[in-house]
């Protein structure tokens, strides 16, 4: 008689049971992802949590502690280096949005400070609308939006609000 009680399944707790399991989400610490190219890595992108959502209608990848990511060429050097405190990757749309303290700096002394930068792997295109600082070794310029090739090669600033010259010692 015990053991017919014992095996009596309670309806409110199968039900938090089942709110608890959530089969479209998968949660993943101390993260590091490699992107390739023609068996190259190309990207690390190193998180301490990521949230993969595998809805059909919105997978996508979310990094709400932060990221970094380090860009390398081809023999593997990083060239240039990028953190955030939040991103999100689309995968429908192949976009990445990183927002929040986003700053990106170049082995060749290129920074760009921004609070949103979005990048469409589709298009081959960087671009923001946010308010940027964009520091080059002998200058510095801000304003408003900014679109870039992936490389960083031909960034420019849509509204420039200001050039700042930098002055170097010895000049």
């Amino acid at each position: 008689m015990l053991l017919l009680v014992g095996c009596i399944n309670d309806p409110a707790e199968v039900a938090r049971l089942q709110d608890a399991f959530d089969d479209e989400l998968e949660v993943a610490t101390g993260v590091q992802i490699l992107w390739s190219d023609s068996a190259r890595v190309r990207l690390i992108l190193e998180a301490p949590v990521m949230y993969n959502y595998l809805t059909p209608a919105d997978p996508r990848q979310e990094f709400p502690e932060g990221l970094i990511a380090y860009f390398l060429d081809e023999l593997q050097d990083t060239t240039s280096t990028l953190v955030a405190n939040d991103g999100v990757y689309r995968q429908r749309n192949q976009l990445i949005t990183v927002r929040d303290s986003v700053v990106w700096e170049s082995r060749d002394l290129q920074r760009l400070e921004t609070e949103e930068l979005n990048w469409d792997d589709s298009r081959q295109l960087i671009y923001t609308n946010k308010f940027v600082v964009l520091t080059q070794p002998d200058y510095i310029i801000t304003g408003y939006g900014l679109e870039s090739d992936p490389g960083f090669t031909n960034a420019r600033v849509l509204q420039v609000d200001g050039r700042i010259p930098v002055s170097r010692p010895g000049n």
